[in-house]
């Protein structure tokens, strides 16, 4: 396919290709190719700009219309769960990227910048690109504009929409609402249209082309939760690889956590988050953890850095300003104050992805209350940054620098719980930064220091690493483990972890050609004796699928502007309030990233199964059923399945011109069937919502399913629901009495545990929940864990003979499904797919202890330093003498230095800045010589003398304070 574009000219490591005749030989042909490294499908992006101005009216949020087209994309805002025409139509299968929500405020000089302007620093020689919209020819805010591109189908190289105008004027706009950096050279790439459409491919042919031209700093304000689109995540693994700083936006996707967009979670880029100007995380801001490491480990912190995101001022798009909030502002508010940093360093080769990135979170400014997977390392500090950089020399460091897990509410979650003998090993996910060079290695391996003094060898610590740290990162996984001796034992330990890090040294003289750094990670913990059994709850998270890569559909149908399953469902991610619940209850809640094969269920006093969409082993189906028999007790929270609302909420991706099914429903519903079978009970698959009173609580069921088949001597649980499936297939509403939603059962078997259903797990799940249902979590575990069923339960008038399951048939599998794509159970056979061997379970190799006899801090996040460096021998101006006076604007005000001309930075403060000092005083000494005259004038006066009176004496009531007034 011809691609009319810059790039054009250049060499391509791609091609698009159009497969018209036998597509599937002619892919398997490209597929077995010794020089092709993959072959991928073109994508669409297809998104609705998210920006929004102040003042705007809200969207409607009380449509409930169903339509036959089902319109899908990824969430433009979470708060809007309108249901309307065009419902789940979507193009390129959700992997695409967006331009995220651009939602007043003169930032630059609120951050200082106007310092570095007095010194003459000006973003001068710095090539800056912004892709995103384009710009427009000959805007007044810019000067120095050395290229626009267009990448796009659409014949302009103008911004028809205002969000690259304004992204691009954050960083470098010279007048009015002004930017970082006004004297870089900016390079615009407009790779959306005025639709808000883009492809893969414009952005591959776009990021060449950025590294042809040596461009120092990306800002990207576009991100999507896909981190499996290779030829994009590739394509930004060699742009930073190639010295080219990128600055993401980290999301609009919050409060909710792990809904981190792509790129801005990569390891070598720059992941910003947003604040407003009171120091509050944005509501928009997307949190953290990442995904990516699920289900057998733990997510990265992210985001790196915040920064004001929030009614921010920025160009408009032919003239003025404009406010606009969103991490689609706060990223160009860290890239402009990168070009700005880069522009002060003398030697340019110290300079990269890295060394950048650790100047940075090692300047920022911690706020208070706020955990690391909101905050990341805290908020920009400009200035700061500027005396790290400036005197930085190369090295490797950590992200987090340290691991304290009694440090609250910075390390939350670590810091939520205390470990324990016998429980999950803690896994702490730490990022390897490497400043020496794009390329570099662990030496040896990473060594434990347990400290005597301080117990520290009442813990076992295993270490995983990156074997290559490329580009400019690796990952560095911490697992901790309590050792047997100290099992009843209670304290506080420590130790540390050395590393050391060796890059190829670039022009070194030295016979080795390599730099090295050591750094040394401390660690703390707090360990309790062993939690009775029945306190210790196991949530099951390898059984969970989400987005990507496959396609698994929302757990709530109504919610038709956020389709997809893609927040990793987690208890520290979409499950975080059920986690934070269950601990204020007392109980231990620990993870299960294997099969059930893999854990001793003589520890645990319930398994807690929801939403669960993989398939499972026979052997998890029969070792689950012996551990049942000898006490573990289950508790499963469903979901949805229904084959034919699968069908329908298919969509169609214009780029391979087919169907897309669902790969399950909210549940796998015939898996979990297979998995409870053996004690006559079964999930149907019919799908109801509705409000209802349970125990005395208000409850609402959203997309749930009923139970099909229970135990006679069982106790069930129903109320009446709507037909949900009816009104999706048909347009149509029913009412249904009587819906099975709630089964408790005893096993018969000595000493056998309990098993809890219940059909929906949208009251337990952050996502869209609307009314919580923790109390009858709390309630089941009760049942579950001690034996104790509630009589609210027992005695209820809502309590029905258990079904037979001859009512209806019990689900099917969606027949030519492709779970075996996505499924760690599953693999392609002719016919049905058929399970895989069953995987060996993870083993932890203890790393050696060498003990040490030092003593650590109490504080380790005080004395420990993130970059080995100086920053006192780099001094900043004087801020008072020549620093103009600098205050928010209010919305179409104009900016402080709007001065007929454009005055530009680093040059107009000569006569401003030093006639606002001489003035003052002049103020202030007109004040002082009034209140000397006042003074005279009282001294001056005679004194009159006021005869005695005598009074008669009274018992006094006691002196109340006056308030003082202001």
């Amino acid at each position: 396919m011809p691609r009319d574009n810059p790039a054009s000219d250049f060499p391509s490591d791609f091609e698009l290709l159009q497969i018209s005749q036998g597509p599937r030989e002619g892919l398997l042909t490209l597929q077995d190719h010794p020089y092709i490294k993959r072959v991928t499908q073109q994508r669409k992006v297809f998104r609705t700009l998210k920006f929004t101005d102040s003042g705007d009216p809200a969207a409607p949020c009380n449509d409930t219309r169903w339509t036959p087209k089902w319109q899908s994309s990824r969430p433009l805002r979470r708060t809007s769960l309108s249901l309307s025409a065009g419902f789940w139509h979507a193009t390129g299968r959700h992997s695409s990227r967006r331009l995220l929500r651009a939602i007043p405020r003169h930032v630059a000089q609120i951050l200082q910048a106007d310092v570095l302007w007095q010194i003459g620093h000006t973003g001068a020689g710095v090539k800056v690109a912004v892709f995103d919209t384009g710009l427009n020819e000959k805007h007044p805010h810019f000067k120095n504009v050395k290229e626009r591109t267009n990448w796009t189908n659409e014949k302009t190289l103008d911004d028809g929409l205002g969000h690259g105008t304004f992204v691009a004027g954050v960083i470098a706009s010279m007048r009015e609402c002004q930017g970082f950096a006004p004297d870089s050279e900016l390079h615009i790439f407009r790779v959306f249209t005025n639709n808000q459409v883009s492809y893969t491919s414009w952005f591959l042919d776009a990021f060449n082309y950025a590294i042809l031209k040596k461009i120092d700093v990306l800002n990207l304000s576009i991100g999507g939760p896909d981190f499996m689109d290779h030829p994009f995540v590739d394509k930004v693994w060699e742009l930073t690889a190639n010295k080219v700083i990128m600055v993401s936006a980290i999301g609009n996707d919050g409060p909710l956590y792990g809904t981190l967009n792509n790129p801005a979670d990569q390891m070598d880029v720059i992941g910003v988050g947003g604040i407003d100007f009171e120091d509050n995380i944005a509501k928009f801001s997307s949190r953290g953890m990442t995904t990516w490491e699920l289900p057998g480990g733990y997510g990265r912190v992210k985001p790196d850095i915040v920064t004001y995101g929030s009614s921010v001022r920025g160009s408009g798009m032919k003239e003025g300003c404009r406010s606009l909030s969103g991490t689609s502002v706060a990223s160009p508010v860290v890239a402009g104050a990168v070009t700005l940093l880069v522009s002060t360093v003398q030697n340019r080769e110290l300079v990269n992805p890295a060394s950048m990135k650790q100047a940075l979170i090692a300047s920022a400014r911690r706020l208070p209350g706020v955990n690391m997977f909101e905050q990341g390392h805290g908020k920009l500090d400009l200035l700061k940054a500027y005396q790290v950089l400036n005197s930085y020399r190369p090295q490797a460091s950590l992200s987090p620098s340290y691991i304290d897990l009694t440090e609250c509410p910075y390390m939350w979650p670590y810091c939520s719980q205390p470990i324990y003998y016998g429980g999950m090993p803690t896994i702490v996910n730490v990022t390897i930064l490497n400043g020496m060079g794009v390329t570099g290695r662990i030496v040896d391996k990473p060594v434990w220091h347990p400290y005597l003094t301080q117990s520290g060898d009442h813990i076992d610590v295993a270490i995983s690493y990156s074997p290559v740290l490329w580009p400019w990162a690796g990952y560095l996984a911490i697992s901790i483990s309590v050792a047997k001796k100290a099992a009843s034992w209670e304290g506080i330990a420590q130790g540390h972890v050395m590393i050391t890090v060796a890059s190829p040294a670039e022009n070194d003289s030295k016979a080795s050609g390599e730099l090295t750094s050591t750094v040394k990670l401390p660690v703390k913990v707090k360990i309790i004796p062993t939690p009775p059994r029945s306190k210790r709850v196991l949530w099951d998270q390898y059984h969970n699928l989400r987005y990507p890569p496959g396609y698994f559909p929302r757990d709530n149908l109504r919610m038709k502007n956020d389709p997809l399953d893609w927040n990793g469902d987690h208890i520290h991610t979409n499950f975080r309030d059920m986690y934070q619940h269950l601990r204020s209850m007392g109980y231990f809640v620990e993870v299960l990233g294997a099969p059930i094969t893999c854990f001793d269920a003589s520890q645990y006093g319930t398994l807690l199964m929801v939403d669960s969409e993989e398939e499972y082993f026979p052997e998890e189906i029969g070792k689950l059923r012996r551990d049942i028999d000898n006490g573990l007790s289950l508790i499963v929270f469903s979901d949805w399945y229904n084959t034919s609302v699968m069908r329908k909420v298919k969509f169609y991706d214009e780029n391979t011109r087919q169907w897309w099914m669902p790969d399950t429903g909210g549940a796998n519903i015939p898996a979990l069937n297979d998995l409870i079978s053996v004690w006559g009970m079964a999930f149907s698959d019919g799908l109801y919502e509705g409000d209802f009173t349970m125990a005395e609580h208000d409850m609402y069921y959203a997309s749930g399913c009923s139970i099909a088949k229970f135990p006679e001597d069982g106790i069930v649980i129903a109320h009446t629901l709507k037909d949900q499936g009816l009104e999706v297939l048909k347009q149509e509403t029913a009412v249904v009495d009587n819906v099975p939603i709630l089964g408790l059962y005893q096993t018969p078997s000595d000493g056998g545990g309990r098993i809890a259903l219940y059909g929906d797990s949208n009251c337990i799940d952050d996502s869209h929940r609307q009314k919580d249902c923790f109390w009858l979590l709390d309630s089941l575990l009760q049942f579950t864990s001690y034996g104790t069923t509630s009589p609210s339960f027992s005695h209820s008038k809502n309590r029905l003979p258990s079904p037979t399951g001859k009512d209806r048939p019990l689900p099917e599998r969606l027949e030519g499904n492709h779970l075996y794509r996505y499924s760690k159970v599953l693999e392609a056979h002719l016919g049905d797919p058929k399970p895989r061997p069953l995987p060996a379970c993870p083993h932890l190799s203890w790393a050696k202890p060498q003990p040490v006899n030092e003593t650590a801090p109490s504080n380790l996040w005080k004395h420990q330093k993130l970059l080995s460096i100086e920053t006192d021998k780099v001094a900043l101006p004087m801020l008072g003498a020549n620093r103009p006076q600098v205050r928010p604007l209010s919305p179409g005000e104009s900016g402080a230095w709007d001065i007929p001309g454009g005055i530009m930075p680093g040059r107009y403060n000569q006569d401003v800045g030093q006639t606002i000092p001489v003035f003052a005083f002049l103020g202030a000494m007109v004040v002082l010589a009034f209140f000397v005259v006042q003074i005279t004038k009282t001294k001056s006066k005679p004194k009159r003398r006021k005869p005695r009176v005598k009074r008669p004496q009274f018992l006094q009531p006691p002196h109340t304070a006056k308030t003082p007034t202001v």
